[in-house]
């Protein structure tokens, strides 16, 4: 017992709410309405039961606000419900219990739920798509009428006809609009109409009624036969606050059956205004033809003045006389040319004279001679100064001016030059070099 935890009572029944609470979250239910309570908070109390059971409720004046019942009032103890509700505890009795968050009657109820999720299916399915929707014509000269014959429908329909347009024809497709067989009565009658294709634009529709008088329209069938239709389909069902899957899925919703038949018509008023506006433009059109007519018979005379016989001839002198002006001036630019042509060639021929030639080659031989002999006085002089340089570096390096300066060149019989005394012998012969001469001497 020391190593688990003990729970409080609050503890206990804060855990089962929450458990209820996110398990089972929102549930639809339905059933028989028992201790009801109205507080004086505006929260109302009751309870739910079938045969074999019953829960607590509480619906809270938020809530209960948008209930609308049959009875017109506040629900009463026997009556039979639908209810949206989250499942929850009561945490200081701890009481399971229902939040009610939405009620209506049962029958009503179920079939709004049924509404709903047929309208998603088919939705989800794309039959409501804005893709598939047909234009009205915009000309109509025959409406099919699928109704009750003797419905106030089809006699609305046919009296707004008659006083718009009586022009417009109206076949009547006659069908049930109310009870089991209603829904095969509808579409049989679509089918029909699109068979026969003997009208321009098919109205189906019916008076006002509860959901259930209207339930047909909401049936798959008919639903899949106005998608079918391959003529235009207006719906016109019930009121304008009454809206059924028919409204959905046909090309036009029209919020009661006269106004379905004001859509398809013209008022005589509107076609009489349409027929003057036609004859305006009539006139205006014939206007503007002979307007344009006129403007071409202009066009065309002027073109013919232009190629009548005077016309061309007058065009023609002024051409003779304008051609004969430009070859006088020509002829004169000519006699101009011809009279400079000796002098330009005069000139030309002096331009190529082989006196002028000749002293022009013996100018430029004179220049050359004159450049040749610069030349070569600079490149004489050039060399000379090269030489006497040379001389001048010989000379410093010349025996004579080292014999100049008092030495002297001493050399055997055999002329070679004696540098030491072991080269010659005595009694031999040697020859020594002075400034001015030679001396032939005997070693001894």
């Amino acid at each position: 017992m020391s190593q688990q935890h003990i729970l409080q009572i609050s503890e206990l029944t804060r855990k089962v709410r929450f458990i209820l609470e996110s398990e089972l979250n929102t549930v639809w239910l339905t059933g028989e309405i028992s201790n009801f309570i109205a507080a004086g908070s505006g929260h109302w109390y009751l309870s739910l039961k079938d045969a074999k059971s019953q829960v607590k409720c509480a619906m809270f004046k938020g809530s209960n606000r948008r209930v609308r019942l049959s009875t017109g009032g506040s629900p009463s103890n026997g009556q039979q419900v639908l209810v949206r509700a989250k499942v929850s505890l009561y945490e200081p009795r701890g009481d399971f219990q229902l939040i009610i968050e939405h009620m209506e009657d049962a029958g009503t109820g179920l079939l709004r739920q049924q509404y709903e999720q047929l309208k998603n299916k088919l939705n989800a399915q794309g039959i409501f798509d804005l893709s598939h929707k047909k234009q009205l014509p915009k000309h109509i000269n025959c409406v099919g009428i699928v109704t009750s014959p003797t419905g106030a429908a089809v006699k609305d329909i046919l009296t707004v006809l008659k006083r718009r347009n009586p022009n417009i024809k109206a076949i009547i497709y006659p069908s049930l609009v109310q009870g089991e067989y209603a829904q095969g009565d509808i579409c049989h009658a679509i089918e029909n109409a699109n068979s026969r294709n003997e009208c321009d634009v098919l109205i189906v529709g019916r008076g006002g009624g509860s959901l259930e008088d209207l339930w047909p329209f909401n049936e798959e069938t008919v639903v899949q036969a106005i998608y079918k239709s391959v003529l235009p389909v207006i719906s016109a069902v019930g009121h304008e606050i009454d809206t059924t899957l028919s409204d959905y899925v046909a090309d036009v919703r029209a919020p009661t059956p006269s106004a379905a038949a004001e859509l398809v018509s013209s008022d005589s008023s509107e076609l009489l205004n349409h027929v003057l506006m036609l004859k305006q433009r009539l006139i205006k059109a014939q206007q503007a033809k002979l307007s344009y007519s006129s403007n071409e018979k202009n066009h065309l005379q002027h073109r013919l003045s232009q190629v009548h016989p005077e016309q061309q001839l007058q065009l023609q002198q002024q051409k003779s006389d304008e051609l004969g002006l430009r070859l006088k001036q020509a002829m004169k630019r000519n006699m101009l040319q011809i009279k400079s042509k000796p002098a330009q060639l005069d000139q030309r021929l002096l331009q190529q004279s082989p006196a002028k030639n000749i002293q022009l080659q013996q100018e430029h031989t004179r220049q050359n001679m004159h450049r040749i002999t610069q030349a070569i006085q600079n490149a004489l002089q050039h060399k000379s100064e090269s030489f006497v340089h040379l001389i001048e570096q010989l000379q410093l390096v010349s025996p004579l001016a080292t014999i100049a300066r008092g030495y002297s060149v001493t050399r055997n019989k055999n002329n070679e030059v004696i540098t030491k005394v072991e080269q010659i012998s005595t009694g031999e012969q040697i020859s020594v070099q002075l400034t001015d001469g030679h001396i032939n001497a005997t070693v001894i």
